[in-house]
Formats: structure tokens, sequence, C-alpha cells
């Protein structure tokens, strides 16, 4: 049980869904290449974080993964996809911790800078990932300050959500 103790209903699973598909559909709008890796910065990070900040672990893991996963899938990095699924499903577990919550968000960013960058020196070299370090860094700090921002922002709104879904 321990960390894995929730329940996924088909209103969460709903939820959860248009949190990923808004994510995803959002960082095709706003996104910035990396020439050296032929990558993208994209703002995944602040959807990943919102879910766990909002519903939990496991829930964060599932957004991080479904919108890294779908995101590569669907913008012709296919070869990036199962990296982006653990990289950001790591993430997102790892932000949805409750306690001391600067230190998961920091370590969430580590993950995805740790992770992108063997993944990058495994595909393009050790010059390519280091260079291409700072725009995860860049994308891991304001994925944090959107996602809290947000979810500070949509606290009532989210009380009416909750509230009408229950009806549903």
């Amino acid at each position: 049980m321990g960390y894995f103790n929730m329940t996924l209903t088909p209103k969460k699973i709903s939820v959860l869904a248009m949190i990923a598909a808004l994510t995803v559909a959002i960082s095709f709008f706003l996104k910035i290449p990396m020439p050296l890796t032929k990558g993208v910065v994209t703002v995944l990070d602040a959807g990943v974080i919102f879910a766990a900040l909002r519903f939990g672990r496991v829930e964060g893991a599932i957004v991080g993964g479904l919108t890294g996963l779908l995101f590569d899938l669907l913008s012709g990095y296919p070869h990036w996809a199962i990296f982006s699924l653990l990289i950001h499903g790591g993430q997102g577990y790892v932000s949805g911790g409750k306690t001391h919550r600067t230190v998961w968000l920091v370590l969430s960013g580590v993950i995805i800078v740790a992770g992108y960058f063997l993944v990058s020196w495994l595909f393009y070299g050790f010059g390519a990932a280091l260079a291409d370090m700072s725009g995860n860094i860049i994308q891991s700090i304001f994925g944090v300050v959107v996602a809290l921002t947000l979810a500070r922002a949509l606290v009532k709104v989210m009380y009416y959500v909750d509230y009408i879904l229950v009806f549903i």
C-alpha cells in the first residue's frame, strides 16, 4: 500500500487526462528549439508539477509520464518517448511530496536536468548534453514557478470544480 494507496476513479482519470492533454497542447505552442540536440524546451514541467501538487505523487507520475510520452510521439521525437515517460514520470512522482515541498520540487528539477543530460549524452555526446543543460534548468525553474502560481490561483476554483464533480 503506502505510496500507492490511491483510488483512480473515472472522475480522477478524466481530470488527469484533461491536465495531460492541455499540457501537451500548450507545449506545442510554447516551445523553444535547442539547436545542438534538435530538441525543444517546453512547459511540460508546469502541468506535471501542478498535477502532483494538486493530487499527489502517483497522479503526478501519471500526468508526467503521459505528457512526456505524448509530446515526443506527436512532435516527431519518438526516440525520446520512453525516456521522457520515465523522466517526467519520475519528476511528477517526486514533486508530489507533501512534506518539505521545496526539497521535493528541487529534486524534481534535478531529475529533469540529470535525466535529459544522460540521455542527450547517449544520443549526441557530452558537449551537446552539457550545452543542453541550460534549457532544462530554465524549463524546470519555469515549471515550478508556473505550477506554484497556478496552484495558488486555482485553490478557490478547484474547490468549486471538486464540488461540481461530486454531482457528475
